[in-house]
């Protein structure tokens, strides 16, 4: 059909069909007249850029969406959109803070915080695609809202922001992909922030998170033990984003870097060897062989 027709099929002006024409969003064929032919396909992909506009996606946004089958790059503009809705709400704090009598100064050093938060954040997002990108995003973002004030802290974000820059790249085999994607698929950040709060009760009081999860603990440790889970997709990938997080310096550089560049990631660190320390002290068999201590953590570092 022709731009009119599209229009009216759509509810698009003729102006923004030819905008996203001439962005390469959507490619009809020239007839001979010069006139351009919008096919079924064009005006199913016009009418989804229709949506995609009215949440406020932009151009270059929307044409990742549409070229990503997998629907991950869907996910990880919704991972930057909530965390901007929370840059938002920290202004906000903010500006109530002024309202309420906080110096000027005293609410430069929040926004430098917050400005130090967004690069990280944004970075993360970048080094690690896909769904263990999201996580990472999510776990750490919340350690990344302090101002950098010293210089060893500042030496600290220089190594994290190189790390991330040089990171080899994260690539699953396929059948691994496509189970990771199965078991994250409905995990928005919500729930991720529901699972890393349940991690901080755990560590704040370990003795009582074994005493009340013994019996799946005691379930696990069997099952660990089991051929079942040496040949589980859960067993490979645990392997596999261990010898990843090995080989990249995740845990000899970056988690190291976070610690110095962050006064909370590393009291939770500390709090979290506490409690790994409790878990392997009741149940000794959890620790791989050959693994050193803390390498089998309540939750990923």
């Amino acid at each position: 059909m022709l731009i009119h027709q599209a229009s009216e099929e759509t509810g698009l002006t003729r102006k923004a069909i030819e905008y996203y024409t001439q962005q390469g969003l959507v490619s009809p064929s020239v007839q001979d007249n010069g006139y351009r032919d919008y096919t079924e396909k064009e005006i199913e992909r016009l009418r989804k850029i229709q949506v995609l506009r009215k949440l406020d996606l932009g151009t270059e946004e929307i044409r990742a969406i549409l070229a990503d089958a997998t629907g991950a790059a869907l996910r990880a503009v919704s991972i930057r959109k909530e965390l901007a809705h929370r840059r938002d709400a920290a202004k906000k704090a903010i500006l109530e803070a002024l309202r309420c009598g906080s110096s000027y100064e005293e609410v430069r050093e929040s926004l430098r915080a917050l400005d130090q938060s967004k690069t990280i954040t944004e970075k993360l997002l970048e080094a690690f695609p896909g769904s263990y990108g999201r996580f990472v995003c999510l776990h750490f973002a919340r350690f990344l809202n302090e101002p950098v004030r010293s210089g060893e802290q500042q030496a600290a974000f220089e190594e994290v922001r190189s790390f991330l820059d040089h990171v080899p790249p994260f690539a699953l085999p396929p059948e691994l992909e496509a189970y990771l994607e199965e078991g994250t698929a409905q995990i928005g950040t919500e729930q991720t922030a529901e699972l890393l709060e349940r991690a901080r009760h755990s560590m704040e009081n370990p003795d009582a998170f074994l005493m009340d999860n013994r019996e799946f603990l005691e379930w696990y440790l069997a099952y660990k033990q089991s051929d079942a889970y040496r040949e589980s997709p859960a067993c490979k990938l645990t392997a596999f984003l261990r010898e990843f997080q090995r080989s990249s310096g995740y845990n000899t550089v970056f988690i190291p870097a976070m610690r110095r560049l962050s006064d909370s990631y590393a009291s939770y660190y500390r709090q979290m060897e506490t409690a790994n320390e409790k878990l392997l002290a009741r149940y000794p068999a959890l620790r791989e062989e050959g693994e050193p201590k803390c390498t089998k953590k309540l939750v990923d570092t």
